[in-house]
C-alpha cells in the first residue's frame, strides 16, 4: 500500500493517527484563485506589467502609457492592451522595468479560513495569514473549503497555477479523513471501483484502510480536482465527513509546517 501522511507529515503504513478531531464547519465560498488571474499565455497585458513592477496601480499605469511614456524594444506603445512578451525591453521615463519575480508560498491552513483573495463579506481569508510573506500579489492555487485544513501552495506564477489545477494534469492529493462513523470495508471498494456524483464518476487511486482500533480515519489518494469531491464521495455513501485535512498536494507537504504557518 501506498504511504499516507498523518496530520503531522509523517507517513504512515498501517491505518492513520488517532487524533480525536471534532466535528468541523463547511462553507462554500466564492473564490478567486491563481489560475483566475493567470493569463492564457506567457504574455501580459502592459498596464498590469507596470503594476507588478511596482511603478503604480493598474489604473494609473493606463494613464502613463496614453502619455506615451513608456516605450517597448525603443518604440511607444499608448495601446492599454498591448501584450508584453518574455524578454521585451519594457521602459518607463527611460528607465528598464522588471515584472515581479516569481514567488511560491506553501501554507499550512487552518479551519476558518476562505480560500480566495478578498472575501465580500468581510471573513477571514488565506490571504491574511500570508500577508507579510512576499511584497508580490501572490494568490491561491486551487480550493480548500472553510472548515477543510492543511497544504496550501500559493503563488503569482500563473501559468504553473494552471498547469496545478488543470484536469488533464491531475496534480496528486492526500487527504486524512476523519467520518461521523465507522469506515465500512464494502465502501472502500466502492470508492476504488468509483462512484457516481452528479457532475460524473469519479474513484480514488488509493484508499488506506483504517486502524482496526480507529475506523472513523482514512487516508485518500486522488487527483480529481472537483469542488469538494472529497466530502461528495463519502457523502455519497453515506458518511459526513467531519474532518478534512490535505497533507500533500502536487508533491508538497507540511511537514515540520505549524496549522497557520507558512514557508517561502
Amino acid at each position: 500500500m501506498h504511504p499516507k501522511y498523518g496530520n503531522d507529515g509523517r507517513e504512515y503504513k498501517s491505518g492513520v493517527p488517532n487524533t480525536g478531531f471534532r466535528k468541523q464547519p463547511t462553507g462554500r465560498p466564492k473564490f478567486k484563485t491563481a489560475e483566475e488571474y493567470a493569463p492564457d499565455s506567457d504574455t501580459m497585458r502592459l498596464n498590469r506589467y507596470l503594476a507588478h513592477a511596482g511603478i503604480c496601480s493598474r489604473r494609473e499605469a493606463d494613464d502613463l502609457i496614453a502619455q506615451g511614456l513608456v516605450t517597448i524594444n525603443g518604440q511607444v506603445v499608448t495601446e492599454m492592451g498591448y501584450k508584453v512578451a518574455p524578454g521585451d525591453d519594457v521602459r518607463y521615463a527611460g528607465e528598464r522595468l522588471k515584472s515581479e519575480r516569481k514567488v511560491y508560498v506553501l501554507l499550512n491552513k487552518p479551519k476558518g479560513f476562505i480560500t480566495t483573495v478578498d472575501d465580500e463579506r468581510a471573513r477571514k481569508t488565506v490571504m491574511d495569514l500570508v500577508s507579510k510573506a512576499c511584497r508580490e500579489r501572490i494568490y491561491p492555487v486551487g480550493r480548500l473549503d472553510r472548515g477543510t485544513t492543511g497544504v496550501l501552495l500559493l503563488t503569482n506564477d500563473g501559468a504553473m497555477a494552471k498547469k496545478l489545477t488543470h484536469p488533464s494534469h491531475g496534480a496528486l492529493k492526500i487527504y486524512h479523513v476523519t467520518l461521523d462513523k465507522p469506515f465500512s470495508p464494502a465502501d472502500a471498494d466502492k470508492l476504488k471501483r468509483g462512484i457516481n456524483l452528479e457532475d460524473g464518476p469519479v474513484a480514488v487511486d488509493k484508499l488506506e484502510m483504517p486502524d482496526p482500533e480507529n475506523p472513523y480515519e482514512v487516508g485518500v489518494e486522488i487527483h480529481v480536482g472537483r469542488n469538494r469531491i472529497v466530502r461528495r464521495m463519502f457523502g455519497a455513501l453515506g458518511y459526513e465527513v467531519v474532518k478534512l485535512d490535505r497533507t500533500v498536494f502536487a508533491g508538497l507537504t507540511k511537514k515540520n509546517l505549524s496549522r497557520g504557518q507558512y514557508r517561502l
